[in-house]
């Protein structure tokens, strides 16, 4: 068995950074906005800085629980949102805004609701 705090204090972070994500990127409108001028690539930095830390957690989290916590959520890619971890760290100058954005956009919320119900079934 895993240490429960140790993961609740995890779950708790990665939903912190979410949130971050979803207050921070709320007002863009497309992808460009994040690319066009230096304050939108700061907050594209931003954005990516959070997501290596989120990308990080859950990789912890899978070692931690040795993969029992995701697999009793399949609805989310866990792979991929380890791996966009890697593609920002290792890529960083090939980062792809429209990407970033389209994750914002589509799979944050679903991944937020995910952590959620993983702190919730965890008794916290």
């Amino acid at each position: 068995m895993y240490d429960r705090t140790l993961v609740l204090d995890i779950l708790h972070q990665i939903d912190g950074a979410l949130r971050k994500i979803r207050d921070r990127s709320h007002q863009i409108t497309n992808a460009e906005e994040l690319t066009a001028s230096p304050e939108g690539e700061e907050r594209l930095d931003g954005l990516c800085m959070l997501f290596i830390a989120i990308g990080e957690s859950l990789k912890n989290l899978d070692k931690i629980t040795g993969g029992t916590l995701f697999a009793a959520h399949p609805e989310i890619d866990w792979k991929g949102a380890m791996g966009f971890r890697d593609v920002i760290a290792h890529r960083y100058f090939d980062i792809d805004a429209e990407q970033v954005w389209w994750i914002c956009t589509h799979e944050v919320e679903p991944l937020s609701e995910a952590i959620h119900r993983m702190i919730v079934e965890l008794g916290a």
